[in-house]
Formats: structure tokens, C-alpha cells, sequence
């Protein structure tokens, strides 16, 4: 007697959703991965309530008002362009970045003016910077 031979399925591995998996662990990965950013300036800022420090020698004096003018050692700006400020940092400054850089903004001074004079000094190679603060009021 002749037996019919059944036809024999190939054994295979379906690889899509192995592909799918990786890729959903890829994506998850990528998303959950957080990205940091170092930042090129030192930046020491003094406690509010704390002694001021004056432990330097003539330091710079970058001074910003209200409307986000600056002046540098007390001589104004004619703007508040970036390479207007980074020239007179490094006019008067002498290009000693060693120096101590003191950065006094006015409470309602932009926040733009403020970060802007920060990363001149430093695209200038400041890192002694401090920012100058008041004393609290006593509550009563």
C-alpha cells in the first residue's frame, strides 16, 4: 500500500514582530533619554542674605537698568548689542579675563539683557562672575 506523504511545512521564525519590539524599545529609549547641555560659563552667585564678598582687585562692573541699557565700570553703552558689549569688556577689561566680573541688574531689568551680558563674558572667556544682590526687607 502506498501512503501519500503529506506535504511538510517549512520550518520558519517570523521575524516582524521581533523587528516591531525593537524598534518600540528603540523609540522608548530615545524618548526617555535625557539630553544635558554643559554650559561653558562659572557662574558664582552670591547668597541673598549672606556677607558680601569683595575679595577682588578692581573687578569689571557690568551695570544694566530697567529699560536693559548697559554700562561697563560706569560708562554707557550707545546700544545693547552683544559685540558693543563684549568691545567694551574687552577695551576696558584690557583683556584680562582673570578678572572678576560683577553683573548689577535692576529688578526690572529684562531677563534677555541680563543673559545676554552673562554670555558675553563668557564668549570672552570670563568665569569669575558674580551676580550682585540686595539684602532682604525685615517682615514685620
Amino acid at each position: 500500500m502506498q501512503f501519500r506523504r503529506q506535504p511538510r511545512e517549512e520550518d520558519s521564525i517570523n521575524l516582524t514582530p521581533l523587528i516591531d519590539v525593537v524598534f518600540l524599545l528603540l523609540i522608548f529609549f530615545m524618548v526617555s533619554t535625557t539630553f544635558t547641555k554643559e554650559t561653558h560659563l562659572e557662574i558664582d552667585l552670591p547668597e541673598a542674605v549672606g556677607e558680601a564678598a569683595n575679595n577682588a582687585e578692581d573687578p569689571l562692573e557690568i551695570i544694566i537698568n530697567a529699560a536693559g541699557e548697559y554700562a561697563v565700570n560706569g560708562q554707557s553703552l550707545v546700544n545693547s548689542k552683544a559685540a558693543t558689549l563684549r568691545s567694551a569688556l574687552t577695551e576696558v577689561g584690557g583683556g584680562d579675563t582673570s578678572q572678576a566680573l560683577i553683573i548689577t541688574a535692576d529688578a526690572k531689568a529684562p531677563h534677555e539683557s541680563v543673559v545676554r551680558a552673562m554670555d558675553s563674558a563668557g564668549q570672552l572667556g570670563f568665569v569669575n562672575m558674580s551676580i550682585t544682590t540686595r539684602h532682604p526687607e525685615q517682615e514685620q
